[in-house]
């Protein structure tokens, strides 16, 4: 096994490339003008992500990118507690980096306004389609439940070798299509640090929420797969 530093070093580059793919392309391409990617595009994008660095770097660190991730694979019994904080480091000073590098490109465009939203996530007043606080959480904790699922499944040693990135990237596609409109899907406690630090107001305000819900979603998700399939 590749030492820690190695492998929270291959997080924080995962979650660099997550935040500045996912997040650049809901920012710099999603309504550009003819062209843009719109919602689609975007949900493809946050898979690729996550599909590319399965591929890169999954054999160093596991690929987890997503705090939540790593607290789920923890209930799972797949991934040690000693290991969860400085995990969780890299991959928030990961998204971090990552936002920081898209906002340096997004504001080279003239009238661009990090104020607008900045790809972060929101309820409420800043949910896309206007969802309660309520409809967010319940959203957020069933889709990364159901993510924890896929990832257990697809990497267990009983599953088809080699497919488990692809199957992972669609999963996190299939999951931005459903709740794009209701939270701007964040599913990541990272990738919603990583975009609200700019952002501020309302985004930074509502944080917690994606902090709190994805890893409560992550944790069970961990629990019902090890339940499910890890027993027999």
């Amino acid at each position: 096994m590749p030492s820690l530093v190695k492998r929270t070093g291959a997080e924080f580059f995962g979650t660099f490339w997550l935040v500045l793919g996912g997040c650049g392309s809901a920012v710099l391409a999603a309504a550009f003008p003819n062209v843009g990617i719109g919602l689609l595009g975007v949900s493809l994008a946050f898979g690729l992500t996550v599909l590319t660095m399965a591929y890169a770097i999954g054999h160093i660190s596991g690929c987890h990118l997503n705090p939540a991730v790593s607290f789920g694979l923890w209930a799972g019994g797949r991934f040690p507690g000693k290991d969860l904080v400085p995990y969780i480091i890299a991959q928030v000073l990961g998204g971090m980096v990552g936002g920081g590098v898209l906002f340096l490109i997004a504001n080279g465009a003239v009238g661009f306004d990090v104020k607008a939203g900045f790809a972060s996530n929101g309820v409420g007043l800043h949910s896309p389609g206007g969802y309660s606080m309520t409809a967010g959480i319940i959203c957020e904790i069933v889709m990364t439940l159901m993510f924890l699922i896929i990832i257990m499944g697809a990497t267990d040693r009983k599953a088809p070798a080699g497919f488990a990135p692809i199957a992972i990237g669609l999963g996190l596609t299939l999951i931005h299509l459903i709740s794009i409109p209701v939270t701007n899907t964040s599913v990541n406690p990272a990738r919603s640090t990583g975009v609200a630090i700019y952002a501020g107001g309302l985004a930074l305000q509502q944080l917690w929420i994606f902090w709190l819900a994805p890893i409560v979603g992550g944790i069970f998700g961990g629990l019902i797969y090890r339940l499910l399939g890890e027993k027999e």
